[in-house]
């Protein structure tokens, strides 16, 4: 990948050199390869980013558009070259789908998670992911019907996962000070937008539109471990449903006595505007409508229980677990949605359910699909099992045979604040990409003098479709090395 600059005059190349000559990279200039032409009376530059790490790039960059700026000079293109929906303008702007986002002091999303942006593999055709939604889909469209006969709900594939903080977080009641708010554990794009955490995000602009059932199913975006059941970039599916008084007591008796609110009390069983009747048909509802969902795509048999939980943004709430091969295995969470949620989305008058499950968890049990990477993968052994005439047709997943991994450890003193284990995690994958299997902490040392905290890291190499090579893996795993000291002020016992 190479960045062109668009600079006026023809002195282009003095202040590049200059640029390089702060930043200690002189000696690289003779290996530049710079392609420079002109454009009277513009200078094009392509700097190609194979020249330094990802980590160092943006650096140079930046301290040559403040060069630039010094002199008066101003920069008239500043872009990527590539072929992805997102490009990423060092240090000014990320593009998403035509729009621009300003970096800032909170940007920490990287053009590897930026490049899975506009994939939707739930939206391939024949993709593993795909067969689930739209299994699931089907079954909601054929079930659920309203009264002139057409599908109640309706489905969401293709909304941006653009969101603003807002969206993702308060208009769902999540506390200013809750856990999953942390920059540590989401992709933020800026201090004002980030790539959504979860489907939910879209809840309140669906039922202010009007919506009473709908589906959503997208990427989601969180920073994790790496291991082979966890990636930056995950799929979740979300269904909500709203009741008035007459769809929720229409087939009870003496039903029309009977009240959807009420002003109470808060118990573990109810919210305070709700009254104890509503909510237990809400729940009957949905338990009911999501065992039938689970029981279509496992089949007959299938035992099902249910576990009480907490979410911020559902009242009851509760995580659904599922037999499957002698174990009992969580696939989704749910609950009466808050009142005040529903409220703030203009529909005063309703009382509604939400749940959300991952596509992955739920096609790797189904299909016994060893490693989230495989849903990447090109590789044709793994695609081509899942060709199938009709989505309801049963898929034997036939693994593929391993090629040998390679494991090397890193070991480092952590600083005594502002050190992060995702951060690590996440320049492992944005220097290593799906090179990586997985990362273990395996050790972790308290000097008895300094009180210095020490940790070392095993990281396991893996290719999905080929050997990798020891050479190739050290210059990555040197990569990795140089890149945790510069960037995450950490002091390397490499």
């Amino acid at each position: 990948k190479s960045t062109l600059y668009d600079f006026p005059g023809s002195t282009c190349i003095r202040w590049y050199k200059d640029a390089l000559q702060e930043m200690g990279f002189l000696g690289r200039i003779g290996a530049c390869h710079l392609d420079v032409f002109s454009r009277f009376p513009l200078t094009t530059m392509k700097i190609s980013c194979r020249l330094f790490s990802y980590l160092q790039f943006p650096k140079v960059t930046q301290c040559l558009i403040l060069q630039l700026r010094g002199t008066g000079r101003q920069i008239g293109q500043f872009r990527s070259l590539t072929s992805d929906p997102v490009t990423t303008t060092a240090l000014s702007d990320s593009e998403v789908f035509g729009k621009f986002y300003p970096r800032d002091h909170y940007t920490n999303v990287t053009s590897k998670i930026l490049s899975k942006v506009g994939r939707n593999l739930h939206n391939q055709r024949n993709h593993p992911l795909w067969l689930i939604k739209e299994r699931i889909k089907d079954y909601f469209y054929r079930n659920y019907l309203n009264r002139i006969g057409n599908p109640l709900f309706s489905a969401y594939d293709n909304l941006s996962p653009v969101v603003t903080i807002e969206q993702n977080f308060d208009s769902l009641l999540i506390p200013p000070n809750h856990l999953s708010r942390k920059k540590g554990d989401n992709f933020f794009l800026n201090e004002t937008h980030m790539l959504r955490a979860h489907t939910s995000a879209h809840q309140r602009d669906l039922i202010r539109a009007g919506l009473d059932a709908f589906l959503i199913i997208g990427d989601v975006y969180r920073r994790d471990e790496v291991d082979s059941s966890h990636y930056p970039v995950f799929h979740q599916m979300e269904g909500v449903r709203l009741f008035s008084k007459y769809e929720l007591f229409t087939n009870v008796q003496n039903g029309e006595d009977l009240c959807i609110f009420e002003k109470g009390y808060r118990s573990q069983h109810k919210q305070e505007s709700h009254t104890l009747e509503a909510v237990k048909l809400v729940e009957f509802n949905l338990k009911q409508t999501l065992n039938k969902v689970m029981t279509h795509l496992f089949g007959e048999g299938l035992e099902i229980r249910w576990v009480d939980c907490y979410f911020p943004f559902t009242h009851p709430s509760f995580e659904m677990e599922i037999k499957f091969q002698g174990e009992w295995m969580e696939v989704l969470g749910c609950g009466v949605m808050e009142q005040q949620l529903v409220n703030s989305a203009g529909a005063q008058d309703r009382i509604g359910y939400a749940f959300g499950l991952g596509l992955e968890r739920l096609a790797m049990i189904l299909y016994s699909i060893p490693d989230i990477r495989l849903f990447w993968s090109e590789d044709e052994r793994f695609s081509k099992q899942f060709q199938v005439a009709h989505v309801d047709q049963k898929v034997s997943f036939q693994p593929l045979s391993k090629y040998p991994m390679l494991t090397n450890d890193i070991s480092f003193w952590i600083p005594p604040e502002g050190y992060e284990e995702n951060d690590f995690y996440d320049l492992v994958r944005n220097i290593a990409g799906d090179l990586v299997e997985k990362v273990n902490l395996i050790d972790k040392f308290v000097h008895a003098k300094t009180k210095r905290v020490s940790h070392c890291y095993r990281i396991t190499y893996r290719h999905m479709e080929r050997t990798l090579t020891q050479d190739e893996v050290s210059l990555t795993h040197q990569a990795i090395q140089r890149a945790t000291v510069q960037n995450l002020g950490v002091e390397g016992r490499f």
